[in-house]
């Protein structure tokens, strides 16, 4: 939940003045996460615990600097300390939800805590970001829009939310879309569950193609069909063999189908499986007993067929799937919301991604113009579909530009996105030409200078298109030679930045002043506010218990109130004092026999006087 790190101030943050103070360690402690300085940080914190162990800011942010340093189970139990402590603290269980959503198999607990916080907290912004955040960890793209949506609401200059809404808008999917954080089985399991899977497919229609490769040269070259078909029939007893081995390595059986369900590109790796041995086995019963006397009576045949499939299905997959990765969810939108967030480094990350999104659909509508007059003997029509390529681009681009994205930084960081985009405005001057010429000679092929002018735009166009994919590669292999991110929409990321304002977790609990810690536990006129159906009620406080050192009220109250709280868990509680009567805002959470309250913010007013009030 920090900012940009190229942002941050690497000077040392000093101890207090008053080193006797919790309050003061804490601010130092947030001050130090601000700066990325997270031992520094951690050290303070655990300062204002060792010095105040009741007070729940300290172990919040002992909680937020453990998480940053990796060490997620020592983060959640600082989190469960402070939620013990205060358990209506909005922050509290804000910071508990977020360290529960590393923990293996912590995601429905960590949604339980994300909607107490927004419970009891709905006019702060990061409990609902927080709600996005676990929603879009299960591609539940839907609910994180509307939660990223609401917390814009509250602050429209969260980086975070604008982040997440623009993934959301993409429709991004984490590494592991497979696993569903829902679920109780360990990542581990199903993670191995998934390689076994991929590996069988891969494994079978490797030796798949290859045995029918063997198969139909001996009985197309050699004129062995019998002895062809045997020994392709004898390969299916490797098959088995494949089966049963990763069959074996399968760890959860039970989460395959939901797997399949939830990764498009897992369930067509295996549905590749079943397809390549289905063909294989129509290929060796269908094997020609001599060479056919042309390629166009082969390709009739069935064996053709059955051929293809078995040894073209992994070139076919690769197209099939840049095509889906290029046309899902709205880049353009998520562009503007990325614009929006900069410079947090995620945003800037997203938006190079969201680039090479937009070019691969731009391609994909070119490559379609371009192949519309071999397919319908008219070059004409490729003017119509240029014009319906133009006409959305330009659309897009006018979104883009209102979003003031900053294109020149990004394209003189990825030479690679230039050239790609020089590639695309070329392929479609090319093929604005040819629609020209095309149209002048009255739409159709024709023969002579123009025939030839079209043929030379179309081709100019095709080779501008393949210099896109040239790009495309080139920028794919050396992400992959760096271990960086590529052009693909899996070095998407989210961001956890707040911007300029101090996370919802870190930020500092109420205090209660002496007065009004005297006041509320000795006066006799304590009056509890809570919300009805109705609208808001009062109900004077049976007995004030006890208030803790961290400001937490513990009261008497009636049934009436205690099923006001299930309900709306926001109170107002009013102290009557000879000088001073005081209102405190907070959270009222049941414990037992008494109602805890936590106070969020507490004012003062005098008497007599013209009731000016002092914010506490």
């Amino acid at each position: 939940m920090g900012s940009d790190i190229e942002g941050w101030d690497a000077s040392p943050v000093p101890p207090p003045l008053d080193r006797a103070d919790p309050r003061a360690w804490c601010a130092v402690a947030v001050a130090r996460l601000s700066r990325g300085q997270q031992e520094a940080a951690l050290d303070a914190a655990r300062q204002a615990v060792g010095r105040d162990p009741q007070g729940e800011w300290g172990h919040r942010l002992a909680s937020l600097a453990l998480e940053r340093l990796g060490r997620d189970a020592e983060a959640v139990a600082s989190a469960r300390e402070a939620v013990r402590l205060a358990p209506g603290s909005w922050a509290a269980r804000l910071r508990l939800g977020a360290a529960l959503r590393r923990a293996p198999g912590g995601w429905r607990e960590a949604w339980a805590e994300a909607h107490r916080a927004v419970r009891f907290a709905p006019d702060e912004p990061d409990p609902h970001v927080l709600v996005g955040d676990l929603a879009l960890l299960r591609a539940d793209h839907e609910r994180a829009a509307a939660a990223y949506r609401t917390a814009l609401r509250r602050r429209p200059d969260h980086p975070a939310a604008q982040v997440g809404l623009g993934l959301a808008l993409l429709r991004w999917e984490r590494a592991r879309a497979y696993h569903d954080p829902a679920w109780e089985a360990d990542p581990r399991e199903t993670g191995r569950t998934r390689h076994a899977l991929r590996v069988w497919s891969r494994q079978v229609r490797l030796l798949l193609a290859a045995a029918l490769a063997a198969a139909s040269v001996a009985a197309l070259g050699a004129g062995l069909q019998r002895e062809a078909q045997i020994g392709g029939a004898l390969v299916l007893a490797g098959v088995v063999a494949i089966t049963v081995r990763q069959a074996g390595r399968v760890a959860s059986w039970s989460y395959v189908p939901a797997m399949l369900g939830r990764d498009l590109w897992l369930s067509m790796s295996v549905a590749l499986g079943f397809v390549a041995a289905a063909a294989y086995v129509v290929g060796i019963a269908t094997l020609p007993a001599a060479r056919p006397a042309s390629f166009a009576v082969a390709a009739e045949g069935a064996w053709a067929g059955a051929a293809g499939l078995v040894l073209l299905n992994a070139a076919v997959a690769a197209p099939v799937r840049l095509l889906g990765e290029a046309w899902r969810g709205r880049p353009v939108l998520a562009l503007a919301l990325f614009a929006a967030a900069l410079p947090d480094r995620a945003a800037r990350r997203d938006v190079n991604v969201g680039l090479w999104v937009v070019a691969g659909r731009a391609w994909w509508a070119a490559a379609a113009a371009a192949a519309l007059p071999v397919l319908t003997g008219r070059a004409g029509t490729a003017l119509a579909a240029l014009a319906v390529v133009a006409a959305v681009l330009r659309a897009r681009a006018g979104v883009v530009r209102r979003a003031a994205l900053p294109l020149r930084p990004v394209l003189r960081a990825d030479r690679w996105l230039t050239v790609a985009a020089a590639a695309l405005a070329a392929a479609l001057a090319c093929l604005a030409a040819a629609g020209v010429v095309a149209e002048a000679s009255g739409g159709g092929w024709g023969a002579g200078p123009q025939a030839d002018a079209v043929e030379a735009g179309l081709g100019a166009a095709w080779a501008a298109l393949g210099v896109v994919a040239v790009a495309f590669a080139a920028r794919a292999g050396r992400a992959w030679w760096r271990g960086g991110p590529g052009p693909w929409r899996g070095s998407l990321v989210p961001s956890e930045s707040r911007g300029t304002r101090i996370p919802g977790d870190a930020t500092p609990s109420t205090g209660l002043s002496d007065e009004v810690r005297h006041a509320a536990t000795y006066s006799r006129s304590v009056v509890l506010a809570y919300n009805e159906p109705e609208g808001p009620r009062a109900l004077a406080v049976s007995a004030v218990t006890s208030v803790s050192a961290s400001g937490e009220f513990r009261l008497i109250a009636g049934d009436e109130a205690w099923d006001a709280v299930e309900r709306d868990p926001r109170v107002v509680l009013f102290v009557g004092d000879p000088r001073f009567w005081a209102e405190v805002r907070g959270v009222a959470v049941p414990d037992n026999d008494v109602l805890r309250v936590t106070p969020r913010q507490v004012l003062m007013r005098e008497y007599p006087g013209r009731h000016q009030a002092r914010t506490r």
